[in-house]
This record gives structure tokens, C-alpha cells and sequence, in this order.
């Protein structure tokens, strides 16, 4: 009997608007897409990660020279939510790793990552030398660049590339209408920018009634209202300056001295409101390992974190103070208003993937909003 044909995977190439080009072997779907390349530097956590919408538009290289090797968790159900997602879908565009391991040996796995992948259309590469693409990455800086399957010219051209901060990502993984989680007795406006799950689970731990609304939901402007005692404005994708309408309703929020929560695009988006600038970063903070000193307190933190962007320091109205500082490059990490219930932090204390270190901030959040009310 013949020992069979050993079936060779498809060769596709991740192409950058440098001119470089990576070839390396389909691990998914064999679909062209365009996107801006980012780098993560975590170690675990990808079910979680790979369905943060602040990935949404992005291809997501893989520093951790190995990705699947414990395959993917199902997604479960409780309170309407995933139990083991950030969000309903997969939301990066596309994935390029080191080493794909085709492996779902841990306990909770339901399907190798592929399977996932294939089914989200989402081409995934492995073969490729992330460490030299990761240098490039962090020399030139986050770059637009594509996933073809078909063999590229020997001379460089004629590619279409994206530049996905031109537009408000936002729409793409908001909600579309308001929902509610819970019955508790503080009601939070939780405004939607692309928020990851686990940020609605742990509010619901407090006494609380989540109301989540659209990112562009302006509750001043409605004709009947929900009440509500304080605010929130989640995570999400792209540029804060792309969105003056969620800007204007969080303005208003902090005129009428609401207590109001940031995280993430939400810090940018808070700064903003309050008079405040933001910059892009060269390439911006993704991993599970960031180090951030609160500098009112002194103490040291290891964050998650997944941004692009971050808050002018020198553009902070005098009323407002630094609260926190990243210790690799010194850029902002939080700031607080210093006599009003206003504060926003750039990291993510909700955690999911990484470190659980500040979680401690929806005590202070709910602690401050019960003691304004």
C-alpha cells in the first residue's frame, strides 16, 4: 500500500507598506485582507485577546514564539455575555506567529485554534520570523500592510493598503441599541466603544444596574432619558479625535459633575472633553506585562494593555492631575480631576488577558460614586 501524499499548507505573505514582504504558511482561511500591523507581547490569553475590539482593523503579530498550544476555551453563556471572550466575535483582521500549534489538550479547550480562526475568516501565517518583524515594528513603527495568498511580483507595487485610523472604528463593534445587565441599585450609563466583557462582570459584582449604550448615545439629548448616577466609557478601537460625538456627551457629563469612569479609549476620550490633547504612539502598548506607577501613591502595577495612543501630559487642564505613569517610556497611564468625581486610566484594570493587580479600581470607582451621591 502507498504511504500517502503528505498535503503541504498554502504559502501566504504578509506584505508591509515598507516594501517588506515575510512569506510564511497558511494556518486558516487562505483570504486576502489589509490592516495596520501591531505587535502583542504576551505569553497566554489569546481566546481573550484576540476577541478585544481594540484589535478591531489590526493584523496581530505574536512575539510568544508559539500560538495554539492550548487551544481555545467555548465561549459559554452568563448574563448574556461569553464566559471565556471579550466580545461575541474574533476582532483581529488577521494573525501572523512564530510557530502555530495545532493542540487542544487543556482541559477547558472545545477546538484547536485554526478551526476557530477558519470559521471567523480570519488567514492566520506561522513560519515567519516575528523577532525580526517585531524590530521592524518598533523601529519604523506600526505600519499598514496586507495577507495575500498569491505570489508577489518580484518588484514591489500595485498593493492596496489601508490606513484604518482615517476613520471612526468605533461604529464597527459598538453596540447598536441600549441594553441592560443586572437590578442593582447604582445605575451606570455605560457607554460602548468597543468594550470587553469583563469589565460589565465585574461592575455587576458592586450592586449595580448596567445600562450600555451606543458610542455615539447621547442620554442629554433624548427625549425620555434612563436615570442614571454615574458614567462610563469603555475600551475600544482607533483614534478618540475620530468621535466628537461621544467626546461632546461625556463634555456634558462632566459639566453637570456626573462621576465619570475611563478605560483605555475612554482615558483619551475623557482627556479630551476636559480640554486635553492625544498623540499616536510609535507603536504603542500591547502585552500583559506593562509596569505603571501611580504617582500620587508611589506604588508600582503590572497592567494589561492594548492601545495605540496616548494623553498629551503638558495639554491637561491645571485642574486635573497626573495619576499614573508608564515606567518604560514615561508616557500617561491616568490622570484625575483634583477636587471633582472625574478620573481615567489608559491600562486595563479589568484584566482578562493578564494580571489582575488593579482591579482594585472599580472599588475606588464605586467607592468615589457612592460617596458623591
Amino acid at each position: 500500500m502507498g504511504r500517502g501524499i503528505l498535503e503541504m499548507p498554502k504559502k501566504g505573505y504578509l506584505i508591509l507598506e515598507n516594501g517588506d514582504i515575510y512569506e510564511g504558511d497558511s494556518f486558516s482561511i487562505d483570504r486576502e485582507i489589509a490592516g495596520e500591523v501591531v505587535f502583542n507581547t504576551g505569553m497566554v490569553g489569546y481566546p481573550e485577546g484576540f476577541t478585544d475590539p481594540s484589535y478591531y482593523g489590526q493584523i496581530l503579530v505574536a512575539t510568544y514564539p508559539l500560538i495554539g498550544n492550548y487551544g481555545v476555551p467555548p465561549a459559554g453563556k452568563s448574563a448574556r455575555m461569553p464566559e471565556n471572550f471579550e466580545s461575541d466575535r474574533m476582532q483581529i483582521s488577521g494573525l501572523v506567529v512564530s510557530r502555530y500549534e495545532e493542540n487542544k489538550s487543556h482541559y477547558q479547550a472545545k477546538e484547536v485554534l485554526a478551526s476557530w480562526m477558519k470559521r471567523e475568516k480570519v488567514p492566520g501565517l506561522s513560519g515567519i520570523d516575528t523577532r525580526s518583524l517585531t524590530k521592524t515594528l518598533r523601529t519604523t513603527g506600526v505600519m499598514k500592510g496586507l495577507i495575500t495568498f498569491q505570489k508577489p511580483p518580484d518588484k514591489f507595487g500595485g498593493f492596496s493598503f489601508k490606513d484604518i485610523n482615517r476613520e471612526n472604528l468605533v461604529p464597527f463593534v459598538s453596540c447598536r441599541k441600549p441594553e441592560i445587565y443586572g437590578n442593582g441599585r447604582l445605575r451606570v450609563l455605560f457607554i460602548d466603544c468597543g468594550l470587553k466583557y469583563n469589565q460589565i462582570r465585574l461592575m455587576l459584582n458592586y450592586d449595580t444596574t448596567v445600562i450600555r449604550v451606543p458610542w455615539n448615545y447621547n442620554p442629554y439629548q433624548e427625549k425620555k432619558p434612563p436615570d442614571f448616577d454615574t458614567v462610563f466609557i469603555s475600551n475600544g478601537p482607533g483614534d478618540a479625535r475620530t468621535m466628537p460625538e461621544t467626546v461632546e456627551t461625556v463634555r456634558q457629563s462632566l459639566a453637570k459633575k456626573i462621576p465619570t469612569f475611563g478605560i483605555c479609549l475612554g482615558h483619551q476620550i475623557m482627556a479630551l472633553a476636559a480640554g486635553g490633547d492625544i498623540y499616536k504612539l510609535k507603536y504603542g502598548h500591547r502585552s500583559q506585562n506593562q509596569p505603571v506607577r501611580d504617582v500620587v501613591s508611589g506604588k508600582c502595577f503590572i497592567t494589561s494593555q492594548n492601545h495605540g495612543y496616548s494623553v498629551v501630559e503638558k495639554s491637561i487642564p491645571k485642574d486635573w492631575q497626573i495619576w499614573f505613569t508608564n515606567l518604560n517610556d514615561g508616557t500617561n497611564e491616568g490622570i484625575r480631576h483634583k477636587k471633582l468625581p472625574f478620573f481615567c486610566v489608559q491600562f486595563h484594570p479589568e484584566a482578562s488577558p493578564g494580571p489582575t493587580d488593579t482591579n482594585w479600581l472599580f472599588d475606588y470607582y464605586f467607592r468615589v460614586v457612592k460617596k458623591w451621591l
